[in-house]
């Protein structure tokens, strides 16, 4: 996690900002936690977990999001605008590697206010 552009509290805030979209949207909700970024204007790229709700399923997937492929300028706020719809196999037809949570699991951790 880089720490040159963002402090702890930023991620802190955009997942429990990401997580609640989440939650709170409906059954075919796509959001994403922002792992690590550097300032934009000068990067390339930058690292997430993109996150599908698929029902009461939430997957996830680690994601590189390359910043000169995207149509318009990468908003930092809205980190999920920018996130692929989801796959399973990658373009050499191999399977992409996803962990499985639920929404339930997800409203927990945010009751906890662990973040």
């Amino acid at each position: 996690m880089s720490l040159s552009h963002w402090s702890v509290v930023q991620y802190e805030a955009s997942w429990r900002r990401c997580l609640g979209l989440l939650v709170e949207g409906g059954p075919d909700t796509t959001s994403c936690l922002v792992t690590s970024i550097t300032d934009p204007a000068n990067s390339n790229f930058l690292f997430c977990w993109p996150l599908y709700r698929s029902g009461s399923v939430i997957y996830v997937q680690n994601s590189i999001i390359f910043l000169n492929e995207l149509a318009e300028e990468f908003a930092p706020d809205e980190p999920w605008r920018f996130v692929e719809p989801r796959s399973t196999v990658d373009e050499d037809g191999q399977a992409i590697s996803e962990w499985r949570t639920t929404v339930q699991d997800v409203e927990e951790f945010l009751r906890t206010g662990a973040l």
